[in-house]
């Protein structure tokens, strides 16, 4: 890890389509801040793997065919917040996706004295994160994520993060599931957008451009949010 330094917790959203880059700047910005990426799937699965009292609940739901609810994901978001290892903040990961949702974490913050800090909002241009979903591919083994025109391995057909050989693609990411994927992303985020944006909390990053250039503004935009 760097030697950024951070004086409080931080907690940020990152917004974004399919393909902006979200899953590569939370690993950057965990690796440089020490912030803790929270992915509301993985939660879900190790809260019921654990038996938590929010996991048993969440697992009657779906094995009842039903969404969880938010107060559900909360309980199970409140649960993880109290883990030592978030001290330095967190970068939530598909959640909130609704005002609703939003508005049951500011409260679940604000009972820690915390809050949404930054909003990131990734702007980037529609055709061309079809093109750039369309190429992309990961590492079969550790996940680490790799396109065909813009960050191939170093080595061919060795993946620079674990040294695996196997690779692979999703089936769903062509060039009409991608528009699709963007028509709802959209749709579902504009609410949010407004909702952060009303509250001051939403910075607009541009993310069509070069990965360490895109790390350096949202670098900047942390460590500005630890100065205050």
């Amino acid at each position: 890890m760097s030697t950024d330094t951070m004086t409080r917790p931080v907690n940020l959203i990152l917004l974004g389509p399919p393909g902006a880059g979200k899953g590569t700047q939370a690993r950057m910005l965990e690796d440089r801040f020490g912030l803790v990426q929270l992915s509301t799937g993985d939660l879900l699965r190790d809260a019921v793997a654990k038996g938590t009292e929010a996991g048993k609940a969440a697992k009657a739901v779906m094995e009842a065919g039903d969404l969880v609810s938010d107060e559900i994901v909360i309980a199970i978001l409140s649960d993880r917040l109290d883990q030592p290892d978030i001290t330095k903040g967190t970068i939530l990961d598909g959640f909130p996706r609704t005002e609703a949702q939003a508005a049951a974490l500011d409260t679940l913050l604000a009972d820690r004295g915390q809050k949404i800090d930054a909003a990131i909002s990734l702007e980037v241009e529609d055709e061309a994160m079809v093109a750039r979903v369309a190429g992309r591919y990961t590492c079969a083994a550790c996940g680490e994520g790799y396109h065909d025109d813009f960050k191939q391995p170093a080595k061919a057909g060795i993946c620079d993060a674990c040294g695996s050989t196997e690779f692979k693609r999703r089936a769903d990411d062509n060039a009409e599931t991608v528009r699709t994927r963007l028509a709802a992303y959209h749709d579902q985020t504009a609410p949010l957008i407004a909702y952060y944006e009303a509250r001051g909390a939403l910075t607009r990053v541009p993310a069509m451009g070069a990965i360490d250039r895109i790390s350096d503004d949202l670098g900047r935009i942390v460590a500005g949010l630890t100065a205050r």
